[in-house]
């Protein structure tokens, strides 16, 4: 906040507040100045802050008009001038009376009266990039749950059974094992939709003869995991393993590639080379791979043109693709922790072409 000329920061992307404060419910702010910090939430959360959030001072608002006094009186008592607030999460107006996230600019404009008001951009996504070894574990546990969960779901896979189904159980499972969600709706994509890369699971059954792809994650203590794999179920014909064998030189290239100090863009170049020799470039629309953490999409970004760097610590997927509109398609998703001296890989389910 210092460099920036700021006296203060309003933390209102709930995901933030849970990172900072340890707090998961659905409404809390967090207000930040150079030498101490405050929660606040509502009656509701009053028992759950007091168990969760880490440190500062706990809050419990009434109303809305008990945030607006308290955050004008610090205003003016530690007499604020230049206090920053997350412009990318706030919105323009807010959606009624209720003071939960997301703030509308409009309300925050009368929490800090007085106050010359400030933009902000990524502050605390930038400190969620490194993940230290608590969240490394938490993720590896969602991880060995979705290695678990796919080695369960494909002793269920008949023909004639629907994509729903598949889902529904592979989600109910998940459940059963300890996950305390899934990092987003189970994918069960077959035939020809694999070649829909974001695929929601419908009443397509299952045949023979055809790729089934499954995109899922678990969640560990907040924290996501994200793995595909693509099968067959039987027969398999060559342009069937033609095509696998190029996605999964295309990630194994990716993997092999990734570390520390290594621009995100060449890591997706790599991978892309493999399938563009193959002679279907277009088949890979999609960048390689992005950041995994509370969010089941963070940065970094790994795709053409990006320029940053990977550092020790960034939890990553590596996924290429290669899809064929009416064919059907592959991908092959694996998560990973940068190191000190090259990439982790955290999944373990296997990669060779599984024919059911």
């Amino acid at each position: 906040m210092e460099a920036e000329g700021l006296d203060a920061l309003l933390i209102t992307n709930l995901t933030n507040v849970r990172y900072l404060t340890g707090f998961a419910g659905t409404n809390g702010y967090l207000f930040l100045t150079r030498n101490a910090t405050w929660f606040y939430t509502d009656g509701r959360y009053a028992t759950q802050a007091s168990q969760m959030v880490k440190s500062g001072e706990i809050y419990i608002a009434r109303n809305h008009a008990e945030v607006v006094g308290q955050l004008n009186s610090l205003t003016n008592d530690l007499k604020l001038a230049r206090v920053g607030y997350e412009g990318t999460h706030v919105t323009v107006s807010s959606r009624g009376a209720a003071w939960e996230p997301p703030p509308g600019l409009d309300k925050v404009m009368t929490y800090f009266e007085g106050a010359e008001l400030v933009a902000t951009q990524g502050w605390v996504e930038e400190l969620r990039k490194i993940k230290d070894a608590e969240e490394i574990a938490a993720i590896r546990a969602a991880a060995q749950m979705g290695d678990a969960g796919f080695e369960y779901i494909l002793d269920r896979v008949k023909p004639g059974m629907t994509e729903r189904e598949l889902a529904l159980d592979l989600e109910f499972h998940l459940r059963s094992m300890g996950s305390e969600g899934v990092s987003f709706d189970p994918i069960v994509a077959a035939a020809e939709r694999s070649a829909l890369p974001h695929a929601r699971p419908t009443d397509r059954q299952v045949e023979k003869g055809h790729y089934l792809l499954f995109d899922f994650g678990c969640v560990a203590d907040g924290y996501c995991s994200d793995m595909t794999r693509t099968v067959v179920v039987g027969p398999v014909d060559d342009r069937h393993r033609e095509v696998y064998e190029t996605v999964l030189q295309a990630e194994v290239a990716g993997i092999e590639a990734a570390g520390p100090g290594v621009v995100c863009g060449d890591v997706d170049a790599v991978a892309r080379r493999v399938i563009t020799k193959a002679g279907y470039p277009e088949a890979f629309m999609h960048g390689l791979g992005h950041g995994v953490g509370l969010e089941i999409h963070e940065a970094p970004s790994l795709k053409t043109g990006f320029t940053e760097q990977l550092d020790p610590g960034y939890v990553i997927t590596i996924e290429p693709g290669a899809y064929f509109e009416g064919w059907g398609g592959v991908r092959v998703e694996d998560l990973a922790v940068v190191t000190e001296t090259g990439l982790e890989v955290l999944s373990t389910a296997p990669k060779d072409l599984i024919v059911l």
